[in-house]
């Protein structure tokens, strides 16, 4: 990761996504004395990708501090720290282990303010790391993404651009909700622009990172990154994709999605997780709903496997959706299945070629 100093260059401030989240953090641990951050590892020296690092030492060991492998019990410390109006940001590791936690979060977190009619509110943001890496395998891989989205009383982020994980974290700490926001380790290291102001980032608003007519592509966290890589294998094809960013995906701006499906005729949606029940399949019932009965669309949707998370990088690597993949399905899609064959080129996906952990 490149150090806070050399994160400034004259076209624009850019810092990778893991320093956008430390910066958002920092921020408003310094605003508001009620901000504090709990987590496994938070104080490692490490930072959790740099996200917590040194913090312990600038604001003191009450306010950034490492908890036993307890999840329900330290979940329940923060929704009770939350009740009594303090602001925590609890840390996951991996979000596999967040299932610990369930019925604080789903039962408690997400209900109190509705059981008691609003005079009591949980301002609490669960940070929760997924996806693949060196190997994380079947138990340390997952993402539950679509499980909080089916809750009422739980926001739920995803964030891909550093610029978005910035606005996403400060909106979700100031939040009178719970907020659940999703970080694919694979994002940490990537670079973008992001202003040293303070900002915000609403909930429900979708980002078209690249317009395009011909299709449209919906990447899920990471798998915004590589379908934007799909988009440009597919130009040597002919084609032209708008690739759209949910960021935000309870609640979702499902407006912006149609209405990009609704000019292509044609709908991708690429996850970072199963397809069953899942926030794919949310998306597209949703679109269908909102424009079906005026417009015929063809629709596809890729995600993991219908098998656990695979620990060795050749199984990794056939298990989870790749610019390549995309590229193809679109094609599929738009040319439909009598076209010629077409092999899309190669491209790295340089986060995960270089990753090395340690989380």
């Amino acid at each position: 990761m490149s150090s806070r100093a050399e994160s400034s260059r004259p076209d624009g401030r850019t810092l990778t996504y893991g320093e956008a989240v430390f910066e958002a953090t920092r921020s408003e641990m310094a605003r508001d004395s009620r901000v504090f951050v709990m987590g496994q590892g938070v104080d490692d020296a490490r930072g959790m990708f740099g996200t917590t690092l040194g913090l312990h030492r600038e604001f003191g060991a009450e306010r950034s501090f490492d908890v036993p492998l307890a999840e329900d019990a330290m979940t329940g410390v923060g929704i009770g720290a939350a009740l009594m109006g303090m602001r925590p940001i609890q840390v996951h590791q991996r979000m596999d282990f967040v299932l610990l936690a369930m019925n604080q979060l789903v039962n408690m977190a997400a209900k109190m303010s509705y059981m008691f009619a609003g005079a009591h509110k949980v301002p609490m943001v669960v940070r929760a790391i997924i996806g693949r890496s060196w190997g994380q395998g079947a138990q340390h891989s997952q993402a539950f993404h679509s499980y909080f989205m089916h809750i009422p009383g739980l926001r739920v982020v995803a964030p891909t651009t550093p610029h978005d994980a910035k606005g996403c974290l400060i909106q979700a700490i100031r939040d009178d909700n719970p907020v659940i926001m999703i970080e694919h380790r694979m994002l940490h290291n990537v670079k973008g622009v992001v202003p040293e102001e303070s900002y915000e980032i609403p909930y429900g608003k979708a980002r078209v990172l690249s317009p395009g007519k011909d299709i449209t592509i919906v990447g899920i966290s990471h798998m915004a990154l590589e379908c934007v890589r799909a988009k440009h294998l597919l130009e040597a094809a002919g084609i032209d994709a708008e690739v759209i960013d949910p960021v935000s995906l309870a609640p979702l701006d499902i407006s912006t999605i149609a209405a990009s499906v609704e000019r292509t005729g044609r709908l991708l949606v690429v996850d970072t997780g199963w397809l069953s029940c899942g926030a794919s399949s949310e998306i597209l019932s949703e679109v269908f709903e909102r424009i079906g009965e005026r417009r015929h669309f063809v629709a596809k949707r890729l995600g993991y496997l219908p098998t656990p998370c695979p620990t060795t990088k050749i199984l990794e690597n056939l298990y989870y959706p790749s610019p390549q993949s995309i590229a193809q399905a679109t094609y599929r899609l738009v040319r439909g299945a009598e076209a010629p064959a077409w092999q899309p080129g190669k491209v790295d996906s340089a986060e995960v070629a270089e990753f090395r952990g340690p989380f």
